[in-house]
Formats: C-alpha cells, structure tokens, sequence
C-alpha cells in the first residue's frame, strides 16, 4: 500500500510540475498583448500570425514579428527593432530609442 502511495504522489507531482512548466512558457509571449511606451506616445499590438501594429499617436503602422525565447523581433516597413522580453512582462527594446521600454498594457 504505501508503495501506491508514493507512486500516485510522483505522478501527480510530475503533472504539476508539466503544467507548470507549460504556463511559464505561454507566459512569454507576446501574441495577443497590447505593451505601451515613451509616455503613452508609443502602442504596440502583437496580433496572431506575426502581424503587429506599431501606434504613435493617430498613425497605426503594420508591422510583422518572430519570437524566439525571450527575443521579440518587430519589422516594420524594413527597419528591424530586438526586443529582450524582461522577467517584469515588459519589453526591452534599443537603450535611448523611441521604442526603449514597453510596458504590457492591461
């Protein structure tokens, strides 16, 4: 009986520790999130299918986006911005530029 015992308890500690697992992946990406920057002047929307939409202000520019790890890369009309994805949720982006910090929006 208690070697049942223990092997029910290492199945379901195997399980937990798969789900958990598998939320810290999904936790990482950017599909679907809204992140804004520079003062509220700066939106980005990561859709599905590697389509983004970069906003500044009232002009909304389509862009395309990879992931691979914790690196977002953002391509918009030619010009290739990194992104490191930060533990916080946010996005690092070129220290000084427009696009420096985003923040995930609620």
């Amino acid at each position: 009986m208690n070697r049942r015992f223990h092997s029910a308890v290492s199945i379901n500690v195997a399980a937990l520790l798969l789900c958990g697992l598998y939320l810290t992946a999904c936790s990482g990406k950017v599909e679907g999130a809204t992140y804004g920057g520079n003062g509220g002047v700066v939106r980005v929307e990561f859709k599905s299918g590697g389509k983004a939409y970069v906003s500044t202000g009232p002009v909304s520019t389509p862009c395309t986006y990879t992931e691979s790890g914790q690196t977002v890369t953002l391509v918009c009309e030619g010009d290739k911005t990194l992104f490191t994805l930060d533990s916080d949720g946010a996005l690092n982006g070129p220290q000084g530029g427009f696009l420096g910090r985003l923040t995930k929006q609620k």
